[in-house]
């Protein structure tokens, strides 16, 4: 039996007010998820029309439609110290069509009354500019041309209607991915010499916002599809799994949100005037706990983030990185940073997800400065003194990375002997390997922290007490057990 055969068809059926670009695993189970949730408790009514923006391969569209748009959202993780599986079939979705083969498709929608929303998620590289894209083409080929095509056969449809716009949601990883947008829109606008009373109307009659979201998604179960089939009843060929956890945070005028109430329910849904502080939060305390705590824990012989989050030692390192000197640099209020730290907490300790620590390890220099060298600062800044554990997490992050080239490759070796692969750039690999031929660690302290090209031109030398900190670090990890010295800490 198939889902569409056992489970009614209950919200698909309303209007279709939502156009959302991307068919795939994310917003299935994080947008989609959420509409279906306000349609539930009646706040909304309104379904979602999937728009596949590539391709024919893989025919997404077929395999959804044929489930007439139900699949099965399977959300596991960790609440209140119990793991938990939560699984809810989702009727949001009404059909799927694909740009390519469905031009016509796409052009009746955007004549369509109904149309409200539109939403999109088409990776970080598509909210860009491609040169050729030409209003005539069935469908131009980047997404923001797309949308420029849209919105001009729209606005000829109702001749201009200002209450006609469309309010926009992107969740592009991008920073400003709707300020962004609405940019290229405008570029393609003018190149192609469409009148300037329509560039008026995307101006004024379209909302675009900025959002930030937040939510593993860790796709079709490939390995237990025979454990869901059994659980549910019913075959999905479509069927998605994530975590518990989710946000959405929505920079834009707060009356927009009543266009699309899914703020009201279980949903984690923040409208704000600026999205800063909550990327400021995600990056310096989830990234940041990651990029802070990985390396070491590697290199005391754990594999992936679920067995650091099981020694104590380390989830006690965690847990006072982040309260004791993440948090005291941020901006939100305090009860919020400790909610978030929390979750970030129970996420890491997910039995569902397995994250190997050497993926995360990837280019980790531009990572400890993005993710970890604000906060160091910043505490340095409010207190006048190097933090203990991000100072300890800089060296652990320079002992990581004790490299020798092996074939091409740079190569690492843990305590055990164990050898790992270390990968970033080749010219960050190159210096290490080479500071690394120096057995004096004050000596490889320094070249680290002076080298202004890690650290967007600071020489972190200048900071009082680091670089003495730092050497005095390594030479205890040259030295001793990589989890007594956290232990210790």
């Amino acid at each position: 039996m198939k889902v569409n055969e056992k489970i009614k068809k209950e919200y698909g059926n309303y209007p279709e007010r939502i156009l959302q670009f991307g068919e795939g695993n994310f917003l299935r189970a994080f947008a989609d998820w959420m509409i279906d949730g306000a349609n539930e408790r009646g706040d909304y009514q309104g379904s979602i029309v999937l728009c596949q923006p590539i391709g024919d391969f893989p025919k997404m569209s077929d395999m959804i439609n044929a489930q007439e748009g139900i699949y099965t959202l399977a959300m596991r993780g960790i609440e209140n110290g119990e793991a938990i599986e939560r699984i809810k079939a989702i009727t949001s979705v009404s059909r799927c069509i694909n740009a390519y083969r469905d031009y016509d498709a796409l052009m009746e929608i955007a004549r369509s009354a109904d149309l409200e929303v539109i939403i999109s998620n088409t990776t970080e590289a598509g909210i860009a500019y491609k040169e050729g894209d030409n209003l005539t083409d069935t469908p131009p080929s980047s997404f923001p041309a797309k949308v420029t095509q849209f919105l001009y056969e729209r606005y000829k449809a109702f001749h201009g209607d200002m209450a006609k716009g469309l309010l926009f949601l992107p969740v592009e990883l991008i920073d400003y991915n709707g300020t962004e947008l609405k940019k290229i829109v405008l570029m393609y606008a003018n190149e192609w010499e469409l009148e300037k009373e329509f560039i008026d109307w995307i101006e004024e009659a379209n909302k675009f916002t900025n959002t930030l979201v937040d939510r593993i998604v860790t796709g079709y179960p490939r390995d237990q599809i025979s454990y869901f089939e059994e659980k549910n009843g019913y075959s999905d060929d479509v069927i998605v799994t994530s975590e518990v956890f989710n946000l959405w945070v929505i920079e834009g005028k707060k009356e927009w949100a009543d266009i699309l109430p899914i703020h009201k329910g279980e949903a984690n849904v923040i409208w704000t005037e600026d999205v800063t502080p909550y990327k400021i939060r995600k990056v310096r305390i989830l990234n940041g706990g990651h990029t802070s705590t990985v390396l070491a824990a590697y290199l005391a012989g754990h594999n992936i983030v679920l067995d650091f989050m099981k020694d104590d030692v380390f989830e006690n390192y965690l847990e006072k990185l982040l309260y004791n000197e993440v948090i005291p640099t941020l901006e939100l209020p305090k009860e919020e940073l400790e909610e978030f730290a929390k979750a970030v907490s129970d996420r890491f300790a997910n039995p569902y997800i397995k994250h190997n620590l050497l993926d995360i390890s990837l280019n980790s220099c531009s990572k400890f400065n993005a993710r970890c060298l604000p906060t160091l600062l910043a505490y340095v800044d409010k207190f006048n003194e190097v933090p203990k554990l991000l100072t300890f997490s800089l060296a652990a992050f320079i002992k990581f990375y004790q490299v020798t080239k092996v074939d091409e490759k740079y190569i690492g070796r843990r305590a055990d002997g164990t050898q790992y692969q270390v990968k970033d750039d080749a010219d960050i690999l190159e210096f290490f390997e080479n500071i690394w031929a120096n057995s004096n660690m004050a000596a490889i302290a320094k070249a680290v922290l002076s080298n202004t090209s890690f650290w967007s031109g600071k020489d972190l030398t200048e900071v009082a007490g680091l670089e003495d900190s730092v050497a005095a670090y390594l030479d205890d990890m040259n030295n001793n057990d990589m989890r007594e010295i956290v232990a210790s800490l």
